[in-house]
């Protein structure tokens, strides 16, 4: 055989061209399939945490350990007390924090804000230009829109480095937990049906992912509990491959003030500029839902004299009562979930496993649940030797069986009385008006709406203020579909309640409890109007304020009603009384008890007139009296109509009947006669 054979084939057939691709084996296809850790999960997809970008990551920061400590706090009946602080750092603190030591740029044109001569040449012309522009228009008065300002530069230039502190008067962390609850991704003690203000377990820990990732700085954390005499001191950071905490330093150390609560730390990049009115906005939202609270905001920053201190204080103790974890609604559930409590059940027979891991099933209706399930399905089986199919059943019965709705007990709205001193608080409102909805259903899961409605106050725009709260937590972004809004400024004819959209100053506050927040997209920032219990239960609410503001309004214009009739009345009495007197002096000049025959009251006032016993003075007087008791009976008969009993405002003083006085009755028929003639 010629050397140029070959087992593959003749000679004569061309050669297939390799590719580039080779064949692999099975087990090499196999060694290409990959896991990934959660941690590793949300690092990739940060944006679903609300980590988008440096502001955005530096909001989500500050809004999850504020929400952190509140429930940390309320967990034990303490009055919230926090305080939090944002600290900028320049570049060379951190580098040396990371242990780098600042370098000299050698290659400028290397840089990403690199400003050539000529281009630094033509923006300075360029500013000059607009200074010059700028001062011609102030010398005339005109107003000027800020200018903008060219910034060298581009891309995120604005972003920095800030450590953010949170310190609160909380229940604290058991110390051997501390690093699974700050280093372990989806582990967290907010888990079962309850309402919550977080849920997924990420919050601190995607703070802490953020931090690893733009800063590679640990996070430190000191907490202390009411029952221990010391305090725990942690420092660690995240290995995102296998998700678990990498702990740097971990200890005991002496808790002398007997403090208890949390202070975490963490070190991040951000951007204060472009969501500083966010982050105070936020702040202040979440004063408004928790008056019963106190809040010290600090920002602190080296690189300009723009420091900022807030102090929310706390505006009453009544809290609302915590939220009970409650048991899951037959109709609310799907089979991987009975499946779930199946096997993490102590009841033996599914008799009792219906009966108590389920809430509105009693004894007697377990019962004629499972003799409706089939022959296959007795009281005293066991709950755990149930097949899948028996499963499916179970969960067909319960889509179409009828239970009776959750009661909401559950559920710690805010309350009226919080809602409204929360809005008095930080609105400082002309007019403010609340209501409650009783509990209602949503898929099995209760739900409550609160709703407020204030007019006028500091720092509110002209028309429709929308103020957003979902498990007593403010929601700031993607306002526009969410079913508050649409439904304030398309359900709503504000007119009919004697409200401008337009021009008043209007604040719509709506909270919206439950174990379930339907929110859309992963953000979690709305809720869609497409829920009609949901919108229909927001419609009622805003209603029903708008109703009790209609009513203050409307008293409220009557009153400036009868204000302007008694000025105008008021307003001529000087010209009534002049024309009045000049009237009686002619009388009085011309008069002869011979030829003239008046009644006697009418001799008797001409002669007083005469006599100068009675001046224009005496009428003006009078006059203003009459005015006076015209619009008080006004006002009494308007509050008996309308069934208001009101002691008078004004004392009123009750003269005594022995005495002359000089008066004149300006209801006398020959009085008015010879006034009109």
């Amino acid at each position: 055989m010629d050397s140029s054979d070959s087992v593959d084939g003749s000679p004569d057939e061309p050669k297939t061209p390799n590719r580039g691709r080779s064949k692999k084996t099975k087990k090499e296809t196999e060694s290409l399939l990959k896991q990934k850790s959660p941690a590793e999960f949300f690092a990739e997809n940060k944006n679903i945490a609300g980590f988008d970008n440096p502001g955005k990551s530096l909001y989500t920061t500050v809004r999850e350990l504020v929400e952190n400590a509140l429930d940390s706090a309320e967990s034990i009946s303490q009055l919230p007390d926090i305080e939090l602080v944002i600290e900028e750092i320049t570049k060379s603190k951190f580098n040396t924090m990371i242990g780098l030591v600042n370098r000299e740029r050698v290659d400028e044109e290397l840089y990403d804000d690199f400003e050539s001569a000529k281009a630094r040449e033509k923006r300075l012309a360029k500013e000059a230009r607009m200074q010059e522009v700028q001062a011609k228009n102030l010398t005339i008065k005109k107003k000027l829109k800020e200018l903008p300002v060219t910034k060298s530069g581009k891309g995120r230039g604005e972003s920095s480095f800030f450590k953010v502190t949170c310190k609160d008067n909380g229940r604290g962390m058991p110390h051997d937990e501390i690093p699974n609850m700050f280093g372990r991704v989806l582990s967290g003690t907010k888990y079962g049906l309850k309402q919550t203000r977080g849920k997924f377990g990420l919050g601190a820990k995607m703070a802490l992912i953020w931090s690893k990732m733009s800063t590679g700085l640990p996070i430190e954390i000191v907490s202390a509990a009411r029952e221990q005499n010391y305090a725990s001191f942690c420092r660690l950071d995240i290995d995102i491959h296998r998700n678990i905490p990498h702990v740097h330093l971990h200890e005991k150390r002496e808790n002398k003030d007997k403090w208890h609560g949390a202070e975490i730390q963490i070190i991040i990049e951000g951007n204060w500029t472009t969501y500083r009115s966010k982050i105070i906005h936020y702040m202040r939202q979440m004063a408004v839902i928790t008056p019963y609270a106190q809040f010290l905001f600090k920002f602190i920053t080296d690189l300009s004299d723009k420091n900022v201190t807030i102090r929310f204080a706390r505006r009453t103790d009544v809290m609302p009562p915590a939220p009970i974890e409650t048991k899951h609604h037959p109709s609310a559930v799907d089979i991987l979930l009975i499946k779930c409590l199946i096997a993490e059940t102590s009841k033996k027979t599914l008799q009792q496993f219906l009966q108590h891991e389920f809430i509105n099933i009693s004894k007697s209706y377990a019962e004629r649940l499972i003799g409706e399930m089939g022959p296959d399905f007795s009281p005293k089986m066991t709950a755990k030797s149930l097949t899948s199919q028996q499963i499916v059943r179970i969960h067909q019965l319960f889509r179409q069986a009828k239970f009776d709705d959750p009661s909401g007990d559950c559920l710690s709205p805010a309350g009226e009385y919080n809602l409204r001193l929360g809005i008095i608080k930080e609105l400082q409102p002309d007019m403010v008006a609340t209501y409650s909805s009783s509990p209602q259903v949503f898929e099995g899961h209760p739900f409550i709406v609160e709703a407020g409605i204030s007019l006028g106050g500091k720092e509110v725009k002209q028309g429709l203020n929308i103020f957003r709260f979902a498990n007593r937590i403010p929601l700031l972004f993607e306002q526009g579909a969410d079913v508050v809004t649409r439904t304030a400024m398309k359900k709503i004819n504000w007119s009919t309640y004697k409200i401008n959209q337009m021009q008043d100053k209007i604040g719509v506050f709506v909270s919206i409890v439950s174990t379930k927040i339907p929110f859309k997209g992963t953000g979690k920032e709305y809720i869609g109007d497409d829920i009609t219990e949901i919108s229909s239960a927001v419609q009622s609410a805003i209603k029903q304020c708008c109703l009790q503001l209609r009513s203050k309004i409307v008293k409220k214009l009557q009153a400036r009603e009868r204000q302007e009739r008694k000025r105008n009345l008021t307003r001529y009495i000087p010209d009534a009384s002049r024309a009045i007197m000049e009237v009686l002096d002619e009388m009085a000049q011309d008069y002869d008890p011979k030829r003239h025959r008046y009644d006697k009251e009418d001799d008797e006032l001409v002669s007083k007139v005469a006599s100068h016993q009675i001046t224009e003075a005496t009428f003006r007087e009078n006059l203003s009296q009459y005015v006076e008791q015209v619009d008080y009976e006004m006002a009494l008969e308007y509050a008996t109509q309308t069934g208001v009993i009101e002691e008078p405002r004004e004392d009123i003083y009750l003269s005594s009947l022995e005495g002359l006085f000089n008066c004149v009755d300006l209801h006398s028929p020959v009085f008015i006669f010879r006034l009109a003639t």
